[in-house]
């Protein structure tokens, strides 16, 4: 198992902001969650990484991020001047899973997660790279030893 690191994510707020999420616990499935001053717990983003054994012997690996979006608060409060903490309005969820066979390789289940990652980044009919530079990464994610491609790759769970 891999020991469990920060994930650092950038967000795309017009000045981004690069969210460091840190370990909450390790079993059975790694969760992560940011801390941020002045943002309630349940209004900060989290990641959670699980892998299950199918019947078929073979493997689901899922990555489940969610990002709440807090209320604004009213400029006015009661008459003695409380003004209610923001709330959670909503929380956007996006999730990656692989299903892999148990005879699937590392070489296998590297090439998925390239591909799927290229068409959420913008694959089109025009270019295979889409937003980032795909094309060009070639063995670079068999040969990663950060914690998101050693999950999905090498079914390194972080702990």
């Amino acid at each position: 198992m891999a020991a469990m690191a920060n994930f650092l994510l950038k967000d795309d707020a017009t000045t981004p902001i690069e969210w460091t999420l840190v370990p909450v616990n390790d079993t059975p499935n790694p969760l992560y969650r940011a801390i941020a001053a002045g943002i309630p717990l349940e209004g900060e983003p989290r990641l959670s990484l699980s892998v299950e054994r199918l019947k078929s012997g073979g493997y689901k690996l899922s990555a489940k991020l969610e990002v709440p979006t807090m209320e604004t608060l009213g400029a006015s409060g009661t008459s003695a001047g409380y003004v209610a903490p923001p709330k959670v309005a909503y929380i956007t969820t996006g999730f990656i899973t692989v299903f892999a066979d148990a005879r699937s390789t590392i070489a296998d289940r590297y090439n998925t997660l390239k591909m799927l990652i290229a068409v959420a980044q913008g694959a089109s009919s025009t270019t295979n790279t889409g937003i980032l530079a795909n094309n060009a990464a070639g063995d670079a994610w068999k040969n990663s030893t950060l914690p998101g491609p050693q999950f999905f790759g090498q079914l390194v769970v972080p702990n």
